[in-house]
């Protein structure tokens, strides 16, 4: 731990190898967005990538750029951010790796109200991402106030998560029957979780959630999530409110993870797995709440960028590429996990 004095009593303490490793991320994130700008029917050097960006490139290129892959870029790196830092959050709130939204059942809710408002009422792309918002944001209370007893046990939010995912996984399969075969389609390519045809309609809302919750999550609650992981008891000596504190992190937690569903689909893995390599990356113990967003933004951008180049002629899904790398990883880690006996 090193400490940096900004000013007379003012000082801030960090992890160099964090630091580092986040920086690392964040770069790694940024230059596989300009090279995914660059690649495409329209090829164009990184130097012309970031020459236009800054203003200064041919009126071709800035259409290029600017109105056609920059917003779906844009939006790939604020979604995996997003994922990142909700799995992030959860995952220190229960103190199990296996604590993220795509196993607590809050995309899952995210689906159901996305088809309710495309099955049910006929709406359209804003209906969409209305539905998904809400569906997860209610999903979210509704575990909370399964799992309430004398208090939240992560191992109970767990059990209770799996539980509403089992439940609406079966919702999401009959809405899906009751719809009308264009509808379905459609829902099923968002279901695996898409960035076909994103524009800033789709990046501006999660822009300005992030803007307003990142600060509060890493800021406002990172040192207090880094004492709730040594117990409510420990946490609450310290003076933290526990339950405040908890409930403030839950809800920006599943709000990042509804609006992230809503700009993109469901796209499995990406909360499981990029808080774990960050972990993995950085040494260090607590959250990582800063790597971990980077981390996601980094994986998410590099998964869509392989889905659009891994087969000539046709583009897969993200969705399809981050449950294939997640899973696989997931496969491996639980295998370092049964050698090394903690399984």
């Amino acid at each position: 731990m090193s400490v940096l004095r900004i000013s007379d009593g003012v000082s801030l303490r960090y992890r160099p190898r964090a630091l580092l490793m986040g920086t690392v991320c964040a770069l790694l994130a940024l230059a596989l967005g300009v090279l995914a700008i660059g690649s495409g029917d329209y090829p164009m050097g990184p130097g012309q990538v970031l020459q236009t960006l800054a203003g200064n490139g041919a009126p071709a290129d800035d259409f290029i750029v600017n109105e056609v892959r920059l917003p779906r870029v844009v939006t790939a790196l604020l979604v995996g951010g997003a994922l990142a830092l909700a799995g992030a959050v959860f995952q220190s709130l229960v103190r199990n790796p296996l604590g993220s939204p795509d196993v607590l059942g809050f995309t899952q809710g995210a689906a159901t109200g996305a088809l309710a408002a495309v099955v049910l009422f006929g709406g359209g792309s804003l209906a969409l991402a209305g539905g998904a918002v809400a569906g997860g944001v209610v999903t979210g209370a509704a575990i909370y106030a399964l799992a309430w007893q004398r208090g939240l046990n992560g191992y109970r939010l767990i059990l209770v998560g799996i539980g509403v995912a089992s439940i609406l996984t079966g919702v999401n399969g009959y809405l899906l029957t009751r719809a009308k075969i264009e509808d379905a389609a459609r829902a099923v390519l968002w279901l695996t979780g898409s960035l076909d045809g994103r524009d800033w309609d789709d990046a501006t809302p999660l822009l300005v959630t992030m803007a307003v919750l990142v600060p509060l999550v890493v800021l406002g609650c990172g040192r207090a999530l880094r004492m709730l992981e040594m117990g409510d008891d420990a946490a609450a000596a310290l003076g933290v409110p526990v339950e405040a504190v908890r409930l403030s992190l839950l809800g920006a937690a599943v709000v990042l993870a509804a609006v992230a569903a809503s700009a993109a689909g469901p796209v499995a893995f990406v909360a499981l797995t990029a808080p774990q390599l960050a972990r993995r990356l950085t040494r260090a113990p607590g959250p990582n709440l800063v790597p971990s967003l980077c981390m996601g933004a980094a994986l998410l951008v590099g998964a869509d960028w392989i889905a659009q180049r891994i087969f000539a002629g046709h583009q897969l899904p993200v969705g399809v590429v981050t449950g294939v790398l997640g899973g696989g990883y997931l496969v491996w880690l639980l295998a370092t996990e049964r050698r090394a006996g903690r399984i």
